[in-house]
């Protein structure tokens, strides 16, 4: 299955936050749209990071309670793995779990225009792996 594919069936809206939010800020918007991740963008379509509650906690742990203060630039991630929708899932969900990545944006000319999470890739997987089951059966019992 194609990550547009995917795209089309949940939708290619992203939250994405501005590089100087307050990482309180932050919570707040993933908390609100009940998300793990946002692409930090300056315009909504061009991606400087992302940052993940993963970051967040990571940087907590670190600097304390004062991070909550500090711009989403000092705790984002830099170097963004993105793909376009025309990428294969399969492939894309062995390099989401080699390199332990669980949110990748969507690129298209070079613009943002969606985002997988490592659920939205394994759900499609298990999706193509019970329709073929189902064929299967289907033609056992022809």
């Amino acid at each position: 299955m194609l990550i547009g594919k995917i795209l089309q069936a949940k939708g290619s809206v992203v939250t994405t936050v501005r590089p100087d939010a307050t990482v309180t800020d932050l919570l707040g918007l993933l908390a609100e749209h009940n998300i793990g991740a946002a692409v930090v963008s300056e315009d909504g379509f061009s991606i400087v990071g992302i940052v993940s509650e993963r970051d967040i906690v990571r940087r907590l742990h670190e600097h304390g309670p004062g991070v909550l203060g500090a711009p989403v630039s000092s705790i984002m991630t830099t170097e963004v793995r993105t793909c376009s929708p025309d990428a294969n899932a399969d492939d894309l969900r062995q390099t989401m779990t080699t390199h332990r990545i669980r949110h990748v944006p969507v690129v298209t000319d070079g613009r943002l225009t969606g985002i997988v999470s490592i659920g939205d890739v394994v759900k499609s997987s298990i999706e193509t792996l019970e329709t073929e089951r189902a064929h299967l059966v289907d033609y056992l019992h022809r």
